[in-house]
């Protein structure tokens, strides 16, 4: 009995540019059609704006394109996993794969590992092109379809905490050395009790901290308000702790995001979202590779039976389980109910096992 990984070099050539071909084929007809559907409902609104005419609509569809592709990759990858095995199964070859001692995970091997090849590729574009594309995209619709306007250093309603004390600003100018806080008040507290409340118009950085002039602290022991001529705060807090705005994961390479994160966790904000957002950048692309396994059941199997189309119904159906169940997960690690790390990869081990349980116990 072959006990190797792949059956042999030619089959493995063989069915990995079967797959390979009508992969490229499917995401192809996705794109364009998503696209042109995309570009129906949008065409009014980027139109809508004085002076848009064609060349907008390219720069739309440009900047959409990428999105489309990364959304619906592993859509693509079932559908030509699935119609491969089903050309295969028509033509009786994978009975005479089976004859020839050739096991079932021998047949699904070399999918598998074009699916890898897929993945890998699919992460780096996500990195270098679909995060650069969909902030530029949110960028332009939050202008209507107009000019971009220029980022003017402004970040409204910030909290930061330092150790007990937590620091309100109304907004935020300036970038670096540069930062300055607007109608800042510092909530003084020992332990989590309350012990006083200094409420200043604006306040910039000196070496080490920052100050407030012209200040008045609230004392809440005694009930008095005194004045201050400066105040000195949040030593060792930098700049950047205040002038983090809301962090898109989809708008941030993999590199962007950990360090949005860590910079909001130093701040004392919450990022569970953000945690699921980032390990899913990596369990998303990675679902290409689960496709090959849900729809082997569309491989086995007598054609002639009258089975075969049952049989692909329920590859698919398995298939768009995982997607739902994946969508799902994501939903409840933003709400905060489950962790980051299971709403990213719960789906994608429990599908795993599934599919392998069903491979198993049917064909093997």
């Amino acid at each position: 009995m072959n006990i190797s990984f792949f059956a042999s070099r030619t089959m493995t050539l063989y069915m990995a540019r079967m797959f390979l071909v009508r992969f490229l084929a499917v995401l192809t007809a996705l794109v364009i059609v998503l696209m042109a559907l995309d570009l129906l409902g949008e065409s009014g609104d980027i139109l809508a704006y004085p002076g848009n005419g064609d060349t907008q609509l390219w720069v739309y569809v440009t900047l959409r394109t990428p999105q489309i592709i990364a959304r619906f990759l592993p859509f693509a990858s079932l559908l030509a996993t699935l119609i491969t095995f089903v050309t295969l199964n028509q033509n009786s070859e994978i009975i005479s794969m089976k004859a020839a001692g050739i096991s079932a995970h021998q047949i699904l091997a070399p999918l598998v590992v074009a699916s890898i090849g897929v993945a890998l590729v699919s992460l780096a574009f996500n990195e270098r092109v679909v995060a650069r594309s969909t902030a530029t995209l949110s960028a332009w619709q939050g202008a209507d379809y107009g000019p971009i306007p220029r980022d003017r250093g402004i970040v409204p309603n910030i909290w930061v905490r330092d150790g007990d004390d937590l620091i309100h600003a109304i907004a935020v100018r300036g970038r670096g050395a540069q930062a300055q806080l607007q109608n800042v008040t510092i909530y003084d507290r020992n332990g989590g009790r309350l012990i006083a409340i200094v409420k200043g118009d604006r306040a910039v950085q000196v070496p080490g901290m920052w100050r407030i002039t012209g200040a008045s602290r609230f004392d809440v022991t005694k009930g008095v308000t005194i004045p201050l001529p400066a105040f000195d705060f949040a030593k060792g807090v930098t700049a950047d702790r205040f002038t983090l705005s809301n962090v898109d994961p989809a708008s941030k390479s993999f590199l962007q995001l950990r360090t949005a994160i860590a910079d909001l966790e130093a701040a004392g904000r919450p990022t569970g979202p953000l945690r699921a957002g980032l390990w899913h950048k990596v369990s998303g692309p990675l679902s290409a590779v689960l496709m090959p396994l849900l729809a082997a059941v569309a491989a086995f199997g007598l054609a002639r039976s009258g089975h075969l189309f049952i049989r692909a119904v329920i590859g698919m159906a398995l298939g768009f389980a995982y997607f739902v169940a994946d969508n799902f997960a994501l939903a409840m690690g933003n709400l905060g109910a489950y962790p980051p790390f299971l709403a990213a990869w719960s789906p994608f081990l429990l599908f795993l096992l599934i599919g392998e349980t069903v491979l198993i116990r049917t064909e093997e």
